[in-house]
């Protein structure tokens, strides 16, 4: 009998390896509080995953205009994934939607959009952890390249995120 349960084990071991990268997360819902720095993955109201991010170079106050570099705050859906941008992946944010179009044509300005989560700059991979010393981006959330192939692999187009003060 130890035998068996032996070989068995032994099989499975061998037979049926999961590399990292097929492994995925079950994810419905994605929230980044920035005054944290994080971003969290949610299933059924269970908190799966969460990371360290970097936000855009002006991160106090919600996004309102084109270049103010401020990442948005309120809830927005992901609606893209681009695995050949001039960041390491990246999945598009429904930014703006109509109450920030609405906001910002009040005041005669563009909103600006092209709000993403992604990994490091292509040409600086080698930047791993050392990005969260600054915030960096434009607007967008930044995760290390690793991070950023588990969290592309795991939030499905149409997934709600909610982006918090």
């Amino acid at each position: 009998m130890k035998f068996i349960l032996s070989s068995l084990v032994l099989f499975l071991s061998f037979g049926f390896k999961i590399s990292e990268h097929d492994f995925k997360l079950l994810v419905d819902k994605v929230v980044v509080i920035k005054s944290k720095r994080k971003l969290y993955l949610f299933y059924k109201g269970k908190k799966v995953k969460q990371y360290s991010i970097s936000l855009g170079g002006s991160p106090k106050g919600p996004k309102r205009f084109e270049g103010d570099q401020k990442t948005p705050e309120g809830t927005y859906f992901i609606n893209g994934k681009n695995p050949n941008s001039n960041y390491y992946k990246n999945l598009g944010i429904s930014y703006p939607n109509e109450k920030d179009k609405i906001f910002a044509q009040k005041y005669g300005k563009s909103p600006g959009g092209a709000i993403k989560i992604h990994g490091l700059p292509n040409n600086k991979p080698w930047l791993g952890m050392l990005h969260l010393l600054k915030d960096w981006t434009y607007g967008c959330i930044a995760v290390t390249n690793k991070q950023m192939d588990e969290i592309y692999s795991s939030v499905k187009i149409g997934t709600k995120i909610t982006i918090l003060p």
